[in-house]
Formats: structure tokens, sequence, C-alpha cells
């Protein structure tokens, strides 16, 4: 709890009173790798703190292949937001990448934070801000070289390479496990 409190307090101030009743809101779970967070085809229901783990967003492609958009480690926010927002289902998927244990604020919880704390909806706009740029920004531009796209992962994403799938890692730099490893083979 202690984590997500921390990450709420970089974006504004909150007295005692109103840490109690943000925490009175919120729920522990423990999701199991390869489980789902939200689904497409379904409206995403809750947001969640990583306080252990990683999830990635996916989705697939007009062919049917798996594609990894992103990967959201620890101390980090994940919805889908545009769509929990809207109450419209989601064309992506946040799944566990590894074992997760995430602290999650149901809609209405979450929603009513806003009438409740003065100044929350600013706050909840800044880390909104903060998860739409970090699952946006962290794509792999298409157009450098492989290598250099798996270099920009690794600056990216300094501790999630023996962490996460090399299948997932290899979609989200769109190439081959084959050409993964042999890029990572390549500039060991």
């Amino acid at each position: 709890m202690k984590e997500l409190i921390e990450y709420i307090l970089q974006f504004g101030n909150l007295n005692q009173q109103q840490i109690d009743l943000i925490t009175s809101k919120v729920t522990e779970i423990q999701i199991r790798k390869d489980a789902y967070f939200s689904e497409a085809g379904k409206i995403p229901r809750q947001v969640g703190f990583v306080v252990d783990g990683v999830v990635r967003g996916c989705y697939y492609n007009n062919k049917g292949e798996e594609i990894t958009r992103c990967f959201i480690p620890e101390n980090n926010l994940v919805v889908d937001y545009p769509n929990f927002e809207a109450n419209t289902t989601s064309a992506e998927y946040l799944q566990a990448g590894t074992d997760c244990k995430l602290i999650v604020f149901s809609k209405q919880d979450w929603d009513e934070l806003s009438y409740t704390i003065v100044g929350w909806d600013n706050i909840k706009n800044k880390m909104v801000q903060k998860c739409l740029y970090q699952k946006s920004r962290k794509s792999p531009v298409i157009s450098q070289d492989a290598t250099a796209r798996y270099l920009e992962f690794l600056e990216n994403y300094p501790t999630l390479a023996n962490r996460v799938a090399l299948s997932h890692i290899a979609s989200y730099l769109g190439v081959t496990q084959q050409s993964l490893s042999r890029i990572r083979k390549n500039i060991r």
C-alpha cells in the first residue's frame, strides 16, 4: 500500500484523512502469469497499480498474430483508460507477463474519489497522463534495425529482459524469436 500512496503523492498533496479514504477503496489481488487483467471485447472495470510483476498490453493483428504493444512494470498504473472512462469495450488485452500483485480500484470507487477528495481529479489526470504516455512512447520504431530496437528496449525497460517471455519481447520488437536470440547473442 505504501508504494501506491508514494506514487499518488508524486502528483499532488493529500492529508492523512484523504490517504485513509483512498486506502479504504482498494483491494489487493494476485494475478498468475498469463492471466488477464482486462480483455479485448470486454469493458475494463478496474484501475490497477502494479506492486510486483509485469503486465503487458497486447492485441491481435488482422492476421491473427499476437502483438505486444507495451510492458507495465512495478510502480505504474495499469488500465485501458479511454475505454474504462467511456465504459466501452476494449480492443486490447492487459495480461500478466509474470505473476503479479496489484492494488485495484473498482470503477465505482475510482469515480467516488473524484466526488469526495478536493483536488483528486487533478492528481488522477496527471497519473493517467503518465500511464498513457508510457503506453504510447515505448513502442519501438520499426524503421530502426532490429538490434537498435532491442538496445532501445533494454534502455526503456532495463529490468525486464530476463523477467518476461522472449516471445513477448520479440513480438514487441517486431522480430522472430530466432532473430531476437541472435541479436542477444551478438551484443553480449
